[in-house]
This record gives structure tokens, sequence and C-alpha cells, in this order.
């Protein structure tokens, strides 16, 4: 058994990764496929250099796993930061920062209500009465924040 260990050939590697392909279907994220990656790329090292040294076989798998792992984090950073033509995608109430509207129910005690794009939304600033101009400053769920334009 430790025979096995000490011996890797690219058959190991082979079924490494194609064991990590496999828990790739039970973890949430990406890890075990970049892991399946880097020992599919370990395979081939070892095929086409069977006589490498177990130690420098691990050693190559575990640069190309760092190297892998490294690599998707840069992928998955980059997608996420890219900038889209519709950015408030399913955060409609995002987009009604800094916009002017009307107040179609008076602000008392702090509360009051908005018709934006025909939705009653509820608003929270100082008092003011119906008819105000108001700009919306954040938006919190679906409650807006606004301040007296």
């Amino acid at each position: 058994m430790i025979d096995f260990f000490y011996n890797p050939t690219y058959w190991h590697w082979l079924i490494l990764g194609f064991i990590c392909f496999g828990l790739e279907l039970f973890a949430p994220g990406a890890f075990f496929l970049w892991l399946g990656f880097a020992a599919i790329a370990s395979a081939a090292l070892s095929l086409l250099m069977p006589d490498l040294n177990w130690a420098i076989q691990y050693f190559i798998f575990g640069v190309f796993s760092v190297a892998s792992l490294v690599m998707w984090k840069q992928l998955s950073n980059k997608s996420e930061s890219e900038e889209t033509d519709q950015p408030y995608l399913n955060q409609r109430s995002k987009a009604f920062q800094g916009r002017v509207v009307v107040l179609s129910e008076p602000i008392v005690n702090g509360f009051g209500k908005v018709i934006i794009n025909d939705s009653h939304w509820k608003v929270t600033g100082p008092d003011a009465a119906v008819g105000s101009k108001v700009r919306v400053t954040t938006v919190d769920g679906s409650l807006l924040h606004v301040v007296p334009e």
C-alpha cells in the first residue's frame, strides 16, 4: 500500500482527477474542479515523463493546484467587477438613488410614500407635506431614504 504513494503513475493522477471532479458535484464552489484539473495535468506530465521522482510529482501537483486556484480566483474576481449595461438588474430600487420624486403622502413622524413608475414606495426622512419634492439618497430594501430637494 505504501508503495502506491511512493510510485504514483499517470493512472493514479487520472483517478485522483476524476475523484476531484466527482467531489465537485457535492461540494459548493469550484475548489475540487481546479484540483481535478491539476491532477489531470500531473497525469499528462507523468505520462510524458514516466521516470519522475514521486516527490517531484507531488510538488508539480501542488504547483498546478495553487496556480489553477489562483487563476480561478483572479478570473472570478474579474467577472464580478465587470461593468454591465444593466447594473440595477434585480435591484430595481437601487436605480432610484439620486432621483427627485414628489411625495404622494406626507412624511409624518419620519415616514411617508411616493409613487415611482406606478408603484408606491415607503420613504423615510424629515417631515414634509404632500407634493413636496424629495431626493432619494439611499435605499434599504424597499424603504427609500429621502431628503428635501
